[in-house]
């Protein structure tokens, strides 16, 4: 009887182990949802500009800050009769400390939302968002509610349909934990994002560390269709962080529209973006005559076409070319590999990293940038760190700026990270052709030489040597976490 019985334990336990390994490969190879991935054809774009948020001290210490992206989403959306469609990460005022007077972007864009619709009932307005908002279904924010209530549709997207980040816990959690779903009236844990309480049923979810980490905004603006792809949040703790976007107009954005459009039907909500065969998108006029004269292309990336384009524009540059490089998190390898490769062959790279130090009123230990920093300046690339002050240099910026032809300038929310750049996350960026002298080309090369060389008594960064880290153990522990998606970047 004992042997039966440990027999059938034993038979439990391998079929449990199976069914185990069976859903992590599944949640790490499964099919991308339809629309996902994507490298957009070259658009002629117009109305194109270039935009970002400052941080910086001056020569006594005080810290000084300037805004830009925001005031462009809030002017788009205060002027739209037709289309607003919005998907930010972070939309919340969560980690924002009584002590600093942080800008209350989650207020203003929820203001801004709520009173255009109120102006023009017609207005069709989507909001799309990550589920770490509500803390993963642990919450019901107050500003959501508002948004529902006048009339704005608001999506939660459904990061289930990714693949698994953390593919040790993905596979554990769609088959123990996701069946439960959450609630929001049932906490009893403290929040790790904020105030309120949450149940287990957040902090499980949020262990598969996905997202929807899209920042863009499409509205009409007149008889046309204006984009804007962004590494800015409407989070009113980030207020501060160095920021970059893009805004154009022309027939990319109408792959910009799509793009949101397959997260909306990932989500269970294809209806609430009008289809782009509706009269209203004009989808089969032909180009106007701006158009046709423009000598700036626009490319809507998403997911890995974002890597792709990445690795294209560092191996095609060549001896001579400029290439600059502002990020937040830096830890792909092959990108890693492409930019020693580039300086290896005498282009001229520059690479401007955040020191991974700050989050929020909580230290951080330096991981990736700070071991990767090190691996690049070894490569003989030269390294500076942002000089950030509880701020981040949230930026993702690559600018190519070749002896001869046009100039490349990819931006957007995607970090150079596995987690950013592999099909894990949902991301958005975008990339201009165009010449040297294009003004958002010329607007992009002052922002990173101002920063790179602290001009005009405004300091930004410091040299490498003020924060190397030649730790070995935090190199292989970043080398370790980059690989397994056992780490939050």
């Amino acid at each position: 009887m004992k042997t039966a019985v440990t027999a059938s334990a034993g038979t439990i336990i391998a079929l449990v182990a199976m069914a185990y390994v069976l859903m992590t490969l599944w949640q790490v190879y499964k099919p991308l949802p339809q629309g996902l991935a994507r490298s957009d054809a070259l658009q002629p774009a117009t109305d194109v500009a270039f935009l970002a948020d400052e941080t910086w001290t001056d020569a006594e210490g005080r810290r000084h800050s300037e805004q830009a992206i925001f005031d462009e989403v809030l002017r788009l959306i205060a002027q739209a009769e037709r289309l607003v469609v919005l998907d930010m990460f972070l939309f919340n005022d969560f980690g924002a400390r009584a002590e600093e007077s942080f800008r209350p972007l989650s207020r203003e864009l929820t203001e801004a939302l709520i009173r255009r619709k109120g102006d023009v009932p017609s207005l069709t307005a989507v909001v799309i968002t990550d589920p770490i908002n509500t803390v993963y279904g642990g919450l019901a924010p107050s500003h959501l509610a508002a948004l529902r209530e006048a009339g704005i549709r608001v999506i939660l997207t459904d990061l289930a349909r990714l693949r698994a980040a953390n593919p040790l816990w993905g596979g554990l959690w769609h088959l123990c934990c996701r069946v439960f779903g959450n609630a929001s009236d049932a906490g009893w844990l403290p929040s790790a994002l904020g105030p309120g309480r949450v149940t287990l049923r957040s902090y499980l979810t949020m262990l598969n560390f996905t997202a929807n980490h899209r920042k863009t905004l499409v509205a009409d603006e007149g008889a046309r269709w204006t984009g804007l792809v962004t590494s800015a949040n409407p989070h009113d703790a980030s207020s501060y962080h160095d920021n970059v976007a893009l805004r154009f107009s022309g027939p990319a954005v109408l792959d910009l529209l799509d793009s949101e459009h397959r997260v909306a039907a990932l989500s269970g909500a294809a209806e609430a973006i009008p289809a782009l065969t509706d009269a209203m998108f004009g989808a089969a006029l032909p180009a106007t005559q701006e158009q046709r004269a423009t000598r700036a292309r626009m490319q809507v990336l998403t997911e890995s076409g974002i890597r792709d384009a990445l690795l294209a524009t560092v191996n095609a540059s060549a001896p001579g070319d400029r290439l600059d490089i502002a990020v937040f998190y830096f830890a792909h390898r092959e990108l890693i590999g492409a930019v020693k490769a580039a300086q290896a062959r005498g282009v001229r790279v520059r690479v401007l990293l955040d020191p991974n130090r700050d989050a929020f009123g909580h230290k951080k230990n330096g991981i990736p940038n700070r071991p990767v920093g090190r691996e690049l300046h070894a490569a003989g690339v030269p390294v500076r760190w942002c000089d950030t002050h509880g701020e981040q240099c949230h930026a993702k910026l690559l600018l190519r700026r070749p002896s001869q032809g046009p100039a490349e300038l990819i931006v957007g929310s995607a970090n150079y990270t596995r987690r950013n750049l592999d099909d894990l996350n949902l991301e958005t960026s975008v990339r201009l052709l165009a010449p040297s002298d294009q003004p958002a080309i010329g607007a992009a090369a002052d922002v990173f030489e101002r920063q790179w060389n602290n001009h005009a008594g405004r300091y930004y960064s410091r040299p490498y040597a003020a924060l190397a880290d030649p730790s070995f153990r935090r190199y292989w522990q970043y080398r370790l976490m980059e690989a397994t998606g056992l780490s939050t970047f």
